[in-house]
């Protein structure tokens, strides 16, 4: 992936940094919109359109890495490129901006009518002025318009402007007076500049393009992409101050990775800032009146906007210099920074001894407020200080209260470094590691419990920290030597503390399943038969459901029920409860109970301080959303859990998330599109000790063939779900059983009947009754599609009519329609059309379009005839990129042609076209043109 490349030649390293610019090469992270935008100004000298678009985004937003990537995109369509980059050492030579831009087309010079290129050679320099009047400014304009419009005569031509904001007046009335003359000419104008210092001329006549901050989620992509990602608490500050600016984020981490002795602002709230962005965000502070910089100092440290909090800012004479300096903005009362980093460039810029005097000030105005307080004596701390730490564990205590996890943590952290008694740090580091975990960042977790082992010899202590340490490792791919920290605790702690004991089992089941490895699953047996007996709770109804999912099912259930009759309310028992028995009962098939018990996890945690900071509740409800036909909600789930993987580095679940968009791409058609996210996915990554993950990401591939009927490929991709010996074992003790009807499916229209036959019968005779009724349906499908035909029509109905089957709608569908299909073969078509009617609809619903296609085809053979109806208002319907894409295919543009128009694949633009298709009540892009030109609103 590429990554750099800023917004200002001051930050830019040039096209290398952040994106090449091929248009098949790796994408600008998060930046769609604006490639997208930028194509058709490139594309509009072949169309009507605008044919000047002005970019404006803070210092470091990446203009010039966009500006790059048109230039880039021109010259791969054949275009002419001329470009300017601003320079603010030559922002008073006149036209200087204008000689660089037409450097490449001076030998043209020569064919100008001669009073223009006298007084263009003048303009330039080129000729001595002795005794010659200086020519007037039309026909300077005038000479390089025609110069510009002779050289789009052979080609057309992309005029790249970079830092606008810093090229002389002379050229930026050139630039303006050409830009207002280019409608109709192959020529087209893309000029950059910064926010706030768009030049005049350009401010309002044109349209404007912004390049705002990076997502969270790109954000989280940028920093894994450094040479050292960062990790826990420091990613989140990171995150936060860079606020989405490309060039923050990367120098941030730089920073901090380069200056271990940033860490002392870093627990302070700011971070340590490189010369490049002191540069960028602060470079006048030095030259601001020490009045002024001594009030920006106490509201770098308040962190609040309001003035009347801050003792001793002065008036309005105080504030101005900052003002003008573009520092801060001050209106109502409040004062506003201009950009996150500006609080850190403040602190930094001060001594130790300034930023102490600063937070003495503001405890003793704060005396009311306690929490806050506490913070300000924390940072103005010598050394260790008891009254201070326990002044700041109360404030966590409160934190806790309502819902602050993250604040909690970082007051319990902070409190533990002013801790005199070493076992008093070691318990207050291993609350602070506790509300870490709570707020979901791992890796912080991690890093906390770390520092146990070297404060204390108490066994339970250690044993704690050693469970933190494997909870933190429990959501990556590192499941083995998560299981290193956990399983030792839980047998040791088997006696002495059987509740300890528990909860290690429970966090040790979670890599348990996710590796599939038996060993494991069999030492957490042994373990748990050591603990003494006590009620199950949440923890051990989860530890047996994940490691026995069919072992004694019933006395399961029933441990399930109760322990959900008697969930805790409210209090800090019942998330992770929540979050458990979620678990357990998604693993037991109880997939609606799942959806209610996690749905109310993500709701509890977003009505916390630490808004949804957990990506593994919001990846077991995204597949629970799955299975029980609420795709678009788990679409909507996956894609969170996928950003707040990249800030936790939880690369289990940024590995799973995406796998599970893949398989509803491929379940809605896009075949190619799955295929490209699940390479995604995985690249890079070795599945195979994750058997969970590697089941997943084998049955997505095999229905995205499917979707494409390629059937032998999706049988070879299902049947590694199972081994290949003379008896075939499933490869994960769980995920694996539940393809074996996609296994039979596939099977059939492969050929590969025996195979299949071989592995149905092998794991069949492993699985206990009762099984859940989904199991049940799964594995009789799989065996009426495998059976003769007079031993099939049972196993056909066992599959079909148990209501309770069809909670799992798709596996329901799919199985009345291989039942619907069968019957139909055998003249039982009326017998076949219910069963298609029901499937036909559930497809439908789910936009589930190769088996809708398939089952209309079954309905129209057995004598339904099938009219899909129009859409009400299908133009309602349709998304603006939805509906740009269509009508660019309702033009006959291929796929490929509209890719490179919005800056999309080809794969992309088809599978918008799939989505577009149902909604306009038709079946193929012929059908476009008449679609659309029927659609309220259409010209």
């Amino acid at each position: 992936m590429d990554f750099g490349g800023f917004g200002d030649s001051s930050d830019s390293t040039g096209s290398g940094d952040f994106g090449a610019g091929r248009q098949d090469g790796p994408a600008l992270l998060g930046r769609e919109r604006e490639l997208s935008r930028i194509a058709r100004l490139i594309d509009a000298v072949d169309a009507d359109g605008p044919r000047v678009l002005v970019l404006t985004g803070e210092p470091g937003a990446g203009k010039s890495a966009l500006v790059d990537r048109a230039t880039a995109r021109a010259a791969e369509r054949d275009r002419g490129v001329l470009r300017v980059r601003g320079c603010e050492g030559e922002q008073d030579l006149g036209f200087a901006g204008v000689h660089q831009l037409l450097r490449p087309v001076l030998p043209g010079m020569d064919r100008l009518p001669a009073h223009q290129r006298e007084a263009l050679r003048h303009a330039l320099g080129m000729d001595r002025a002795d005794g010659v009047s200086a020519p007037d400014a039309l026909t300077i304009r005038t000479a390089v318009l025609t110069l510009l419009l002779d050289a789009a005569a052979e080609r057309p031509l992309l005029i790249a402007v970079d830092d606008a904001q810093w090229l002389d007046v002379g050229s930026l009335d050139v630039l303006a007076f050409a830009a207002r003359r280019l409608d109709g000419e192959p020529v087209s104008l893309l000029l950059a500049a910064r926010d706030g210092a768009v030049p005049a001329r350009f401010d309002r006549d044109f349209p404007h393009l912004s390049a705002g901050p990076l997502d969270r989620a790109a954000a989280g992509l940028l920093l894994d992409a450094q040479p050292r990602p960062p990790q826990g608490r420091i990613r989140s500050q990171i995150l936060t101050q860079a606020a989405g600016n490309p060039l923050a984020l990367i120098e941030l981490t730089r920073a901090f990775t380069r200056d271990p002795a940033g860490r002392e602002l870093a627990a302070a709230g700011a971070l340590p800032l490189t010369a490049r962005l002191e540069d960028l965000f602060a470079a006048d502070l030095p030259t601001l009146p020490s009045a002024t910089r001594r009030a920006l100092l106490l509201v770098a440290a308040a962190g609040t906007a309001q003035l009347s909090e801050i003792p001793g800012v002065g008036g309005p004479e105080v504030w101005e210099p900052a003002e003008q300096a573009g520092l801060v903005r001050v209106d109502g009362g409040r004062v506003r920074l201009r950009h996150p980093l500006v609080r850190s460039a403040v602190q930094q810029a001060a001594t130790f001894a300034e930023r102490r005097a600063a937070h003495l000030a503001l405890a003793a105005a704060l005396a009311h407020e306690p929490d806050r307080r506490a913070w300000h004596l924390a940072a103005a701390a010598l050394g260790p200080d008891e009254e201070i730490a326990e002044a700041l564990a109360e404030s966590a205590r409160r934190f806790q209260h309502r819902g602050g996890h993250a604040a909690a943590a970082t007051a319990l952290e902070r409190a533990a470094e002013l801790t005199p008694d070493p076992d008093t740090r070691a318990r207050r580091l291993l609350l602070a590691a506790e509300s870490a975990m709570y707020a979901g960042h791992p890796q912080w977790v991690g890093e906390i419990a770390g520092r146990v082992t070297t404060l204390t010899g108490d066994p339970q202590l250690l044993a704690e920290a050693s469970l933190r340490a494997g909870w933190s490792l429990a959501v990556t791919l590192r499941h083995d030597d998560a299981l290193a920290f956990l399983l030792p605790v839980a047998a040791s702690m088997a006696t002495p503390a059987p509740a300890l004991a528990l909860s290690a089992l429970g966090t040790a089941a979670t890599p348990a399943y996710n590796s599939g490895d038996p060993r494991h699953r069999h030492e957490i047996q042994r373990i748990d038969g050591l603990v003494a007996v006590q009620p199950d709770g949440a923890d051990r109804v989860w530890t047996r459901a994940a490691t026995q999912p069919f072992t004694d099912r019933q006395r399961t259930l029933k441990n399930l029920a109760h322990a959900v009759d008697t969930l805790p309310e409210e209090t800090d028992r019942t998330l992770p409860a929540l979050v458990t028995l979620g678990g357990a009962a998604w693993i037991l098939d109880e997939t609606d109970e799942a959806v209610r018990l996690l749905g109310r996890a993500m709701d509890h945690l977003r009505r916390a301080a630490t808004a949804g900071a957990n990506c593994t509740v919001a990846q077991a409800l995204a597949l629970a959303y799955f299975e029980s036909g609420a795709w678009d909600e788990a679409l909507a789930a996956a894609e969170e859990a996928f950003w707040l993987a990249t800030e936790a580095g939880a690369d289990n679940v940024g590995v799973g998330s995406p796998l599970l968009q893949a398989t509803v791409r491929a379940a809605r058609g896009d075949h190619a599109g799955a295929r490209a996210q699940v390479a995604d996915a995985v690249r890079g990554r070795d599945l195979h000790a994750s058997r969970s993950l590697y089941v997943r990401h084998r049955h997505a591939l095999a229905l995205a063939a499917s979707a494409e009927g390629d059937h032998e490929t999706a049988y070879g991709q299902l049947r590694r779900a199972f081994t290949d010996a003379d008896r075939p074992a499933p490869v994960h003790y769980h995920a694996s059983l539940y393809q074996l009807a996609d296994l039979a499916a596939a099977a059939v229209r492969a050929g590969r009947t025996d195979d299949a036959r071989t592995v149905l019968d092998a794991v069949r005779r492993t699985l206990e009754q009762p099984r859940s009724a989904r199991l049940a349906a799964i594995v009789h499908r799989a065996s009426a599609l495998l059976s003769e035909a007079e031993d099939a029509e049972p196993h056909f109905r066992a599959a079909t009519d148990d209501p309770a089957a069809a909670r799992w709608p798709f596996e329901h569908a799919l199985a009345r329609l291989d039942f619907a299909e069968w019957l139909r073969r055998r003249r039982r078509a009326a017998e076949a059309r219910p069963h298609l009617t029901a499937a036909l609809d559930t497809f439908v619903r789910l936009d589930a379009r190769p088996w809708a296609e398939r089952a209309t085809a079954e309905l129209r053979a057995a004598g339904v005839p099938v009219t899909p109806a129009a859409p009400a208002d299908a133009l309602a319907g349709l998304t603006p990129q939805e509906l740009e894409i269509a009508q660019l295919a309702a033009e006959g543009l291929t796929n490929r042609d509209i890719g490179a128009r919005l800056y999309l694949s080809p794969r992309t633009i088809g599978f918008h076209l799939h989505k577009v298709f149902p909604k306009l009540g038709i079946t193929g892009r012929a059908q476009l043109r008449d679609a659309l030109g029927r659609l309220p609103g259409s010209d």
